[in-house]
């Protein structure tokens, strides 16, 4: 290893993706190019949260770009129109393969996100059979598949039973962990009898800035919101963990009793078709295009309430990673979630918001006609929102834990060999043509 580190990074979402993942796995890889690491990423094709790759990208097999000093190999891969497990694992396994063939650099760390689980184990098995020079492996976690599939069906489903297999066998391969929230260390030592010396906590940090505008009331207008209306915006992904049919119910109660609430689901997802049909006849329900990331924080100012809803009975499956961006723009956050659920943790720990029953519509609609009604709570809890993330979801402080956390398995780990050519990477390219 020379003075320069080596890093790789395998991960199916990145920029431009504006939601989910992709701003966490961009803003690690830029970070680390302007501390002076060599970065690759394999990742691939914009797709998300719409489930359609861009039509930028819609006809290329492979895309080789440079983005804020990352140089950025995008494979293509299957994408579902419709959800389901078979569609998501063979998304995976699509971009699993394609990456598994892909030329890896010879870096010194590998670092694979996760989701996608399935990918990750295929770069495992990629890296077990090195012969020669062998990278140290972390993995950063962002959802658990097997806590995910106990929560959404069956737990003792053979789904998820092989999930938690294939989960914990990737995780006790690592050398490094990184877990975005505490109560996913509980989960990997306890369900997936990791080891604990291993397991890292690093947050997720705010990636969403304000722009500095100002004006409210010209956003309003422009986004259409009228002043005499409490605006309750959901911005993000519309999938099945969200459960927005709670939201859709909510704005029919709120139709009923004409109160002077607008509900607002902005984004795209695999239940939007769904919702809209669901939706049809309510005047109280706006479904919308995401935002350019340069309009983005300025709806979020713009609202009178952030909203989090997820399905009920998904407590610990991830942290919604749009409470980052809530925090930081002074809204305040409405979570429609479970008591137990990491999201409602957020919110008792930050003091920025205030948390209801995940499903109960009519507890939903109490709590924004309430909020609507008090501009003084609402300041209260915006102002500690934008406290909390200046001290705890800086993202600079979290790009220097990852750059600690590196350099730490570096001193701990061996890398195998130094020859010129890994013979194994050689034999998987040779045999991979077909994924270049």
């Amino acid at each position: 290893m020379g003075d320069q580190i080596s890093v790789t990074v395998l991960g199916i979402n990145y920029a431009p993706e504006p939601f989910g993942i992709a701003p966490y796995t961009t803003g690690l890889c830029r970070g680390l190019a302007s501390r002076g690491y060599r970065v690759n990423v394999v990742t691939g094709m914009p797709h998300y949260p719409q489930w359609r790759v861009s039509p930028e990208y819609r006809w290329k097999w492979t895309a080789i770009e440079t983005l804020d000093g990352v140089s950025l190999k995008r494979v293509r891969h299957s994408v579902p129109a419709r959800a389901s497990n078979g569609r998501r694992v063979l998304m995976e396994a699509t971009f699993g393969a394609r990456a598994a063939v892909s030329r890896w650099k010879r870096p010194d760390v590998v670092i694979c996100t996760t989701p996608a689980l399935i990918a990750t184990a295929a770069q495992c098995l990629r890296r077990r059979g090195s012969v020669g020079h062998r990278p140290v492996f972390g993995v950063w976690v962002q959802d658990l598949y097997s806590v995910g599939l106990s929560e959404t069906q069956n737990p003792g489903s053979a789904t998820a039973r092989l999930a938690g297999r294939l989960e914990g066998w990737v995780m006790r391969e690592a050398d490094g962990i990184i877990v975005a929230h505490d109560q996913f260390r509980t989960r990997l030592v306890q369900n997936l009898q990791v080891d604990p010396t291993t397991i890292t906590t690093i947050r997720n940090w705010t990636h969403v800035q304000s722009s500095g505008a100002g004006d409210r009331t010209a956003s309003r207008a422009r986004l259409g919101w009228a002043d005499n209306e409490t605006v309750v915006l959901h911005a993000g992904n519309m999938g099945v963990k969200q459960g927005l049919e709670n939201v859709v119910r909510a704005a029919q109660i709120a139709d009923k009793d004409r109160l002077k609430l607008r509900f607002v689901l902005m984004g795209d997802g695999n239940q939007r078709c769904m919702l809209e049909a669901m939706a049809r006849q309510t005047t109280r329900l706006e479904i919308r295009d995401p935002l350019p990331q340069s309009d983005f924080a300025d709806a979020l100012e713009a609202a009178d309430v952030l909203l989090v809803n997820e399905r009920p009975g998904v407590a610990e499956m991830s942290i919604p990673s749009k409470l980052t961006s809530y925090f930081q723009s002074g809204t305040p956050v409405l979570a429609a979630t479970s008591p137990e659920s990491n999201a409602a943790q957020e919110i008792r720990n930050s003091r920025a918001g205030i948390v209801v029953d995940a499903g109960d519509a009519a507890r939903l609609v109490a709590a924004a006609a309430s909020l609507g009604r008090d501009p003084n709570l609402r300041t209260e809890l915006g102002t500690n929102g934008i406290a909390y993330a200046a001290v705890e979801l800086s993202e600079a402080a979290s790009i220097d834990k990852f750059d600690n956390w590196i350099k730490r398995m570096l001193a701990t780990q061996k890398i195998w060999g130094s020859g010129d050519t890994d013979t194994c990477e050689r034999f998987i390219h040779a045999a991979g043509r077909w994924g270049q």
